[in-house]
């Protein structure tokens, strides 16, 4: 269908996935199988549905993908809350990192309405 590496919006949610990675390196260890897994997973899973849509057939199918990529983006919104309630992340990275999914999500959500 496109080339995936060409969207703006796969760009920044490759960004995304570096930043998270850094940040849930400092996470306790206890965290390892908990909230930093969880957390890294549902980034990936953004840039990976992103890239899997491109792939098929039909802008339909290319949408269903957008719409999961748009849900672990939101995912990803939630953990950085919990995040910091729980003092793994100070207000600053959390203001920081949710603009960043802000981000992402308009440019999902205005891709998507071009789709349909």
């Amino acid at each position: 269908m496109q080339d995936f590496k060409k969207l703006k919006v796969w760009q920044e949610s490759r960004e995304l996935v570096k930043e998270i990675y850094k940040v849930t390196e400092k996470f306790p260890m206890n965290e390892q199988y908990g909230t930093t897994s969880q957390m890294r997973r549902a980034v990936t899973s953004i840039s990976a549905n992103i890239a899997e849509g491109c792939g098929k057939a039909t802008q339909k199918e290319f949408r269903r993908f957008l719409v999961i990529a748009n849900g672990s983006n939101k995912e990803v919104e939630n953990f950085l809350i919990l995040s910091n309630d729980l003092g793994y992340i100070d207000d600053i990275q959390l203001e920081k990192l949710s603009e960043k999914c802000e981000k992402i999500g308009k440019m999902l959500t205005s891709l998507i309405k071009k789709l349909r």
